[in-house]
């Protein structure tokens, strides 16, 4: 029986509303079924949609399952930090310690909350190179600083780095040769970066086989790229830095990223801003 339930439509790592990353957040998915969300995700037509579900974990604060408009995925960075923001102006749950526990698919992510911002705790992330190096070049348009690495932050980025800004802001990759890709090697999409002034990076995603021809900021993406400069050495324990992406899908996002040395390993964190642009409840 369809009934009322709360919702949110969050724009993530801005404090401008629609200059960020929309993801849209169903607080009150208790009873809903799979192929109900998978409908409602469908419908918003954003990159993803939440939803929110009482906690099975004892350890956690909430449960949420995460879909684009054609998959369900195991993690993903704005929709985490953006149903945090969501959870806690709508008293879902409130932070203890400054600290959310969210439980998805990849298990217990850690949300700090901060007064202006927020940032999750990547819980895991490995490597592996990626194949057919001449392919992605071309697909690309452009050949990348260094060999790509496919980084698995749950969604598994194919990662690629560049010597100039300028030629990350003026790539125009072939989205179908990317789709193929993607579709051969069980990647999500790539995302390509390079370094700028003061140590700031430009970044941008790409990942069509979910639809999503260019993501105007991506939290994973992001957080693959951190992975990948730690791989490469050019990132280590200290380290902090922003990344800007989406001016070319008209939207200004900024990404912080920091790097804590935590017991041998590199724990790496991504945050930024959240605002609510839309309050209300949808029929479900």
């Amino acid at each position: 029986m369809p009934r009322e339930r709360a919702f949110k439509q969050v724009d993530v790592f801005t404090s401008v509303p629609f200059l960020g990353n929309p993801v849209a957040v169903v607080l009150d998915a208790e009873g809903m079924s799979e192929a109900e969300m998978r409908a409602f995700a469908n419908w918003t037509n954003l990159s993803e949609t939440t939803f929110v579900f009482p906690a099975s974990d004892p350890g956690a604060d909430y449960h949420v399952r995460i879909f684009t408009p054609r998959t369900e995925l195991p993690f993903a960075g704005h929709p985490t930090l953006g149903t945090a923001h969501a959870v806690i102006e709508a008293q879902v749950a409130a932070p203890n310690e400054g600290k959310l526990i969210q439980q998805c698919a990849v298990g217990l992510v850690e949300v700090s909350v901060a007064p202006r911002s927020l940032s999750f705790r990547l819980p895991r992330y490995s490597y592996e190179g990626a194949p057919e190096a001449e392919t992605l070049s071309a697909a690309m348009g452009a050949a990348p600083k260094a060999a790509p690495m496919i980084v698995d932050v749950g969604p598994r980025w194919v990662v690629a780095e560049f010597e100039h800004v300028a030629t990350v802001e003026a790539l125009s990759p072939n989205l179908p040769a990317l789709c193929d890709y993607d579709r051969c090697h069980g990647t999500t999409g790539l995302t390509i970066f390079a370094q700028g002034d003061a140590g700031n990076i430009a970044v941008r995603s790409f990942a069509p086989t979910d639809g999503l021809m260019e993501d105007p900021v991506c939290g994973s993406g992001n957080a693959a790229v951190a992975a990948y400069r730690l791989k490469t050495g050019t990132l280590s324990g200290g380290d902090a830095y922003v990344a800007s992406q989406g001016r070319q899908v008209s939207r200004d996002g900024r990404v912080s990223v920091r790097i804590e040395a935590k017991d041998g390993c590199h724990e790496i964190h991504v945050g930024g801003s959240c605002i609510t642009c839309i309050t209300g409840h949808v029929t479900v």
